[in-house]
């Protein structure tokens, strides 16, 4: 957690600022969500960037989260009596999936401070807290030791595309089941990767600049 923001300070505003709202396309999880996605978004940046804190990617429900959770849901074998990981987990949406599908165990990360606590509420908020621990760390490189690698919304920047995608590239090939949430971002290695599912799904126009982002669950392909 940034030494300038206290977690109970860090609970306080995401209380003031999200409701508790059912996910859009996947209605089963309740997740604690911006309600005006601009005017949050320029409070962090305007406001929140003097302590150094990202934009407010907890706040919302992003195309590919949505699309993995509703996978995972639909297909709880994927994750019953797993050890998963959720990498980037944001709102902690996908982790919740896989708790509520009957994952043993899920770790959620993250590198932002207001998600650890937004994923922690989330967790509660959806009966699943016993099962999901946030934790603030960077594991790109390392080995999780989770049979079950679930990431969402990641290939967005060119740099962090390429180190993340060799990482789960690894995962996989390593015997890890590791699946992806996404709309089809810039950096996506496309090429590498094969369609499990895709859907259309409602999403926050101020951000997608679209009201339905068709988004796919990839895995790697089979060598």
């Amino acid at each position: 957690m940034n030494a300038a923001l206290l977690p109970e300070e860090a609970l306080a505003f995401i209380r003031a600022e999200t409701r508790l709202r059912p996910v859009p396309h996947a209605p089963e999880i309740r997740l604690h969500v911006a309600d005006e996605a601009t005017v949050l978004w320029q409070r962090t940046e305007e406001e929140l960037a003097e302590i150094g804190l990202p934009p407010p990617f907890w706040a919302f429900a992003w195309a590919g989260g949505q699309a993995l959770a509703r996978y995972i849901l639909d297909h709880p074998e994927i994750a019953a009596g797993r050890q998963v990981l959720d990498f980037a987990s944001g709102s902690g949406l996908v982790a919740i999936a896989a708790a509520r599908a009957g994952a043993a165990h899920v770790t959620a990360t993250d590198l932002d401070p207001f998600a650890i606590p937004a994923i922690g509420l989330n967790a509660a908020a959806n009966g699943v807290a016993d099962r999901i621990t946030a934790v603030a760390a960077d594991l790109v490189g390392t080995q999780p030791g989770a049979s079950l690698v679930l990431a969402a919304d990641i290939f967005y920047e060119r740099d962090v595309a390429a180190r993340v995608g060799a990482w789960l590239a690894e995962l996989d090939a390593g015997g890890a089941t590791v699946l992806v949430g996404d709309p089809g971002r810039s950096y996506l290695p496309r090429e590498r990767l094969e369609v499990l599912a895709t859907y259309e799904v409602p999403v926050t126009r101020a951000l997608e600049d679209a009201e339905i982002k068709r988004s796919s669950v990839w895995r790697f392909r089979r060598r």
